[in-house]
């Protein structure tokens, strides 16, 4: 081989060898970059946590609830470890309650008058109509029922309550459509009252577990009870049993960290009984007044999904404390839809009590009848607006007089 091709074939050997040299480098430098960051590992982290055994209804229901996190009440608002995914979602959400927090600091709880604009609309025409007359006839009583019906009263509520009143009418002689709705508002009185207080366990904790189907504000209403609770002095845990919705935890956590309560959650599709037993444990281990239980979004047409809402019940009821309520959550938008659920949670979970949201939007807001004349369940607290005081103590007296008002 001549001397210029060997030159040439030396050269090219060389050359190679530092594009090698160059790209081993880079693939060096490259190396750390792969692996993911610390703060993506949350996930696998909380998975490895131990898990606090609680005891058992069978042998059915050993299932592992995967790793459980006891977050404290916050003194510097914390980072809630929010997977990047999430983050928007809960920046979002942290703001609106943020902004309702501000809201209320000066804000006085609402007044039944002044909150059931769409529900008084309903009676206001036929009130009105039935006041123009000068007697009680035959058109006065189809008036009334028809406003109770477009009210969502429903059927048989209606039939009975109109019965009763006709026969009152009769036995006192009653003449005038004044009359008659006044003795109207008696009987609604009477069929609405009953207790309305939250009960509280003599020792500590109280427990209050809350249950409802998707999309009523269950978790916003324990976020706003726990609210109440802490402005009265008192401490809370707040338990994140929602362990299949993704975003429930972040929820009551930024309210838990909002109202100045401790958090105990679970891994997400986590067994949410042993969530709701940890947390009732680690209320009494650090002298905790009460604990507000979130559940998971119960289809209440679906046996088996409300057979494990009585097993998170029974296990509750098994290690300190007392369950002294079981507040069912209804939107007051859906009518008689609400009496259904009523009656087929209060058939799994022995519900004490019914916290109505949205009131002040609905039309249907005549479904607390049958709720309490059917069931039997007590009306507790009612949804009069967004913020945290406008969840108000309900009062039967107050919501009857406030659906005729505008028409007396």
């Amino acid at each position: 081989m001549s001397s210029p091709l060997i030159l040439i074939a030396i050269g090219i050997v060389l050359i190679a060898v530092a594009a090698a040299a160059v790209l081993l480098t880079h693939s060096d430098g490259k190396g750390e970059a792969l692996d993911p960051p610390e703060s993506r590992r949350v996930g696998t982290a909380l998975k490895d946590r131990p898990v606090t055994s609680y005891p058992s209804d069978s042998a059915s229901d050993d299932s592992s609830a995967g790793g459980l996190l006891v977050e404290d009440a916050p003194t510097d608002s914390p980072d809630l470890g929010v997977p990047d995914g999430d983050a928007d979602g809960d920046l979002l959400e942290r703001d609106r309650i943020d902004e309702e927090f501000e809201r209320i600091i000066e804000e006085e709880r609402p007044t039944f008058s002044g909150r059931l604009g769409r529900l008084r609309g309903v009676f206001s025409g036929y009130v009105g109509s039935i006041l123009s007359r000068s007697s009680i006839d035959e058109e006065t009583w189809e008036e009334l029922e028809e406003a109770m019906l477009r009210a969502d009263v429903g059927v048989n509520v209606t039939t009975e309550l109109l019965e009763s009143l006709r026969a009152d009418v009769k036995k006192r002689g009653l003449t005038t459509p004044q009359e008659l709705l006044d003795a109207l508002k008696v009987e609604m009185k009477s069929r609405l009252a009953g207790p309305t207080e939250l009960r509280f366990a003599a020792e500590k904790p109280t427990i209050w577990l809350f249950v409802g189907v998707n999309g009523v504000g269950k978790t916003t209403t324990i976020g706003k009870v726990g609210r109440r609770l802490t402005d009265d002095g008192l401490t809370v845990t707040m338990a994140a049993g929602d362990t299949f919705r993704a975003a429930a935890a972040e929820q009551l956590g930024t309210w838990a960290e909002r109202c100045g309560a401790d958090l105990v959650r679970g891994a997400e599709g986590g067994d949410p009984s042993s969530v709701i037993f940890d947390a009732v444990a680690s209320a009494a281990a650090s002298g905790k007044d009460v604990v507000l239980a979130d559940t998971a979004g119960r289809l209440h047409t679906k046996g088996n999904l409300m057979e494990e809402l009585a097993k998170v019940r029974r296990v509750a009821d098994k290690g300190a404390g007392e369950v002294t309520e079981v507040l069912l959550v209804i939107d007051a938008v859906t009518g008689q839809n609400g009496l259904e659920q009523a009656r087929k949670f209060a058939e799994s979970t022995a519900v004490t009590g019914v916290v109505l949201t949205k009131l002040d939007g609905s039309a249907k807001g005549g479904v607390v009848l049958p709720i309490r004349s059917e069931l039997d369940i007590p009306i507790k607290l009612v949804g009069l607006g967004e913020s945290a005081l406008q969840l108000v103590d309900f009062d039967a007296d107050a919501f009857v007089e406030a659906l005729f008002e505008s028409v007396d």
